[in-house]
């Protein structure tokens, strides 16, 4: 069982308070960039267009990400909405101060996010269902690293439970299914442990990342340029179908079905779909796209290292 209760802050410079859930999410980006600059330069892509798109893409997945959890957890934020749209809080005083983002939203930011890659490619003109490929395990690396943000929060937990990862939630950061007895101390935890989702979900997405790895060196000859995308959403969508029987909490709903749920059998009907539709229609494999240009470039490289090719052109 994991007593630890962690703080949600990592230090304060002067009365700015830097939270570990910002420090996670920074970490999963600087972690996903090194995925995807690897992956682009495996697949002959220019891996220096990756600095502004993802500057581009987080920004998007932020406020997608934000507007999910805010339509989420309406109820937290219905009396005072500015807290919605801004990192503060109000005091019992009145007054506001800073709080930092403390929920995101993965399919409003998956959602915001993709729309933004798909344009900010079409932009640079560049292959977009080939920088699919090299997004798909990049966004498997930032839910494996930024879903540990969730533990310092001491939120997204599941039900009360026994097993050895257990872990303690303080009764102030509980929800109501799980609140703890009037007149609890806001600190203790009672001696009860949670399941932790957020740990489920960070183990499901390493696990979704060596399998997209090897799936698109193993199989390159069979696999279609973007399929990997499709599968990171079949692999994620599963996965939180499933995790949300054990999340309480949720607000969001349809006739009594958490939307996520809702929304992971529509994504991985949608990304089955695709697959099946791009594999039924002719076109080269990925392998075949990646050897013609290997030749491509050989043949380029030797043309410029022959001596006896006239530069002038005469």
């Amino acid at each position: 069982m994991v007593d630890f209760t962690p703080d949600p802050y990592a230090l304060k410079i002067g009365s700015l308070p830097i939270y570990w859930y910002g420090i996670a999410y920074a970490v999963g980006l600087f972690a996903t960039y090194q995925v995807m600059v690897r992956e682009a330069r495996r697949r002959g892509l220019d891996a220096g267009l990756l600095a502004d798109g993802m500057i581009v893409v987080a920004i998007a997945a932020l406020i997608g990400g934000r507007a999910y959890h805010v339509i989420d957890q309406w109820a937290r934020y219905q009396n005072d909405p500015i807290t919605a749209i801004l990192p503060i809080q109000r005091l019992p005083d009145g007054s506001y101060a800073f709080a930092g983002f403390s929920g995101l939203g993965v399919y409003g930011g998956l959602l915001t996010g993709t729309i933004a890659a798909i344009l900010f490619a079409r932009w640079k003109r560049q292959p977009g269902w080939r920088w699919a490929d090299v997004v798909a395990p990049g966004l498997f690396t930032m839910q494996a690293i930024g879903r540990w943000g969730n533990f310092f929060n001491q939120e997204l937990y599941g039900p009360p439970t026994n097993l050895p990862w257990g872990i303690a939630i303080q009764c102030k950061n509980r929800v109501a299914a799980y609140a703890c007895p009037l007149g609890s101390d806001p600190n203790a935890t009672l001696g009860q442990h949670f399941h932790p989702l957020f740990l489920y979900e960070s183990v499901s997405a390493l696990l979704g990342l060596a399998f997209l790895l090897w799936l698109g060196r193993r199989y390159s000859h069979r696999l279609r340029a973007g399929d990997l995308l499709p599968i990171f959403f079949i692999w994620y969508s599963v996965t939180r179908f499933l995790l949300e029987f054990l999340r309480a909490g949720y607000n969001w709903t349809v006739a009594g079905i958490a939307t996520a749920q809702i929304a992971a059998v529509l994504t991985t009907l949608l990304a089955t779909a695709v697959l099946i539709w791009r594999h039924s229609r002719p076109g080269p494999s990925v392998g075949e796209i990646e050897a013609a240009e290997r030749a491509e470039r050989a043949k380029d490289a030797e043309v410029a290292s022959d001596p006896a090719v006239d530069v002038a052109g005469g």
